[in-house]
């Protein structure tokens, strides 16, 4: 039994933002997979994945039945029988891990699921995102659902409000576009539930929460609005705004060797960056006009190239 290829995604935009109703932009990132599978000879990592597809289990056969009821009885099986998830998604890197776990479970076990090849209207989309949203708990505390809808569908999610949200297409790639986003590996693995929990600490604190309304929420809208329109100059400034924005107030999700690094690309203008995901570590987003200076100023790092403008 193996079920079919879920690949990880890179929220582009939103992060923390969309908690308190931003907008936000989630692309599918077909360069991590991962798939249900038996194990013919069980390792340590299928074994370890298996142990955590159990607790999973129980969780899920305590779910709420109004919202979505599983096949637990051939779950179960499964799992006894040496089922895991094999994925090469790094886990606490912020490209959804555990979003690519939930879509398939769904997709395996669920009944009278929601399909992909449905008309999706925007309330099978809303009642998509809460089922997962819901399944999705198990593993950090809060979840908005989206990894595994990105996931699910693996097609880009534009986020309006937390109850509007619709497929979209992006302005497609140029080959030999100078400008690029980046995901740059910062060697850390990070944990999401302690960094939502700094977070909701913060909010209680009437400051913070005029800077996420007046600063983070305005540049994070102006930037999802300008990369669907492609306006790729307005992008830049609104980026390094949100940028600096992050820098100045979300310190504790950017590992401390990382802060020298980030004020430096928004003094230079060779590249910003942005969390990617809940930051603490993993992996740092990154935004550039000009690929080749950011590769230079970042020779020490590892980077990937997500999308070309």
């Amino acid at each position: 039994m193996k079920g079919p290829l879920f690949y990880s995604k890179i929220l582009l935009f939103g992060e923390y933002g969309i908690i308190k109703d931003s907008k936000g932009l989630s692309i599918p990132y077909n360069f991590y997979k991962g798939a249900l599978k038996v194990a013919g000879n069980p390792t340590e990592t299928s074994i370890k994945s298996n142990l955590s597809l159990k607790r999973f289990a129980d969780y899920l056969e305590n779910i709420n039945p109004e919202l979505v009821v599983f096949d637990i009885e051939t779950l179960k099986a499964d799992v006894e029988s040496g089922m895991y998830f094999d994925s090469s998604i790094p886990q606490g890197y912020g490209v959804g891990s555990s979003g690519a776990l939930v879509a398939a479970l769904y997709d395996q076990y669920a009944q009278n699921k929601i399909t992909v090849l449905e008309n999706l209207t925007r309330e099978k989309l809303i009642q998509l995102k809460t089922i997962f949203s819901e399944m999705e708990s198990f593993f950090h505390g809060k979840s908005s659902g989206l990894d595994p809808l990105n996931s699910y569908l693996s097609i880009p999610i534009l986020i309006n409000s937390q109850d509007n949200i619709e497929a979209t297409g992006i302005p497609s790639q140029t080959a030999d576009g100078k400008g690029a986003v980046f995901l740059l590996d910062s060697g850390v693995v990070g944990e999401t539930a302690p960094m939502v929990h700094i977070f909701m600490e913060n909010m209680k604190q009437e400051g913070f929460r005029n800077m996420l309304k007046n600063q983070f929420i305005k540049h994070t809208d102006a930037c999802v609005d300008d990369f669907l329109k492609g306006d790729v100059k307005s992008l830049f400034k609104n980026t390094k705004q949100l940028s600096k924005v992050v820098l100045n107030h979300f310190k504790p999700m950017i590992p401390m060797q990382f802060h020298e690094l980030w004020k430096k690309g928004i003094d230079t203008n060779d590249y910003y960056l942005k969390l990617c995901g809940s930051g603490g570590g993993g992996y740092i987003l990154g935004f550039t006009e000009d690929i080749d200076k950011a590769k230079k100023a970042l020779s020490d790092y590892k980077l990937e190239v997500v999308y070309n403008f």
